[in-house]
């Protein structure tokens, strides 16, 4: 089985705490966390995060193919830039997507964008969120 990245994984506990409340379990958010990484395997949360951020962290380049989606959308791509930020494995990334990549969902008009900046995290997963709690951008890197 591969492990989720830690995004995912707090995505999937919060549709677990949702579901849960749904049917009258109140459980708050730590608890899902935890039942979460015993659903993997591990003892606790803790383990679960650290594994799933060292065994999803990537190396991205200047020059490399990326693919994936952006404000859900699908892309493929170059790296243009990327600088990183602090100790936290945090990435600026500056990208050039092959097709201009309509970022507005309203059949009345559009706005394409075709190069993007992101702080990403070392899976390839952007630390800002849609209003419905999508990362901005979700990356990896292709296939030469």
């Amino acid at each position: 089985m591969t492990l989720p990245s830690v995004a995912e994984m707090k995505a999937q506990a919060k549709r677990l705490r949702s579901a849960l409340g749904e049917n009258g379990q109140s459980v708050s958010h730590s608890h899902a966390l935890e039942l979460l990484a015993q659903q993997y395997g591990f003892r606790d949360w803790n383990t679960a995060s650290a594994l799933a951020s060292r065994s999803n962290s990537r190396t991205f380049a200047v020059g490399d193919r990326v693919g994936g989606v952006y404000l859900q959308q699908p892309f493929t791509g170059e790296i243009l830039g990327i600088q990183k930020l602090d100790g936290s494995g945090r990435l600026r990334v500056t990208l050039r997507f092959d097709t201009p990549v309509d970022v507005v969902k309203f059949d009345s008009f559009s706005a394409y964008r075709s190069r993007v900046t992101c702080v990403i995290g070392g899976d390839g997963v952007a630390y800002s969120k849609t209003s419905n709690g999508e990362p901005h951008l979700q990356m990896d890197l292709l296939e030469d």
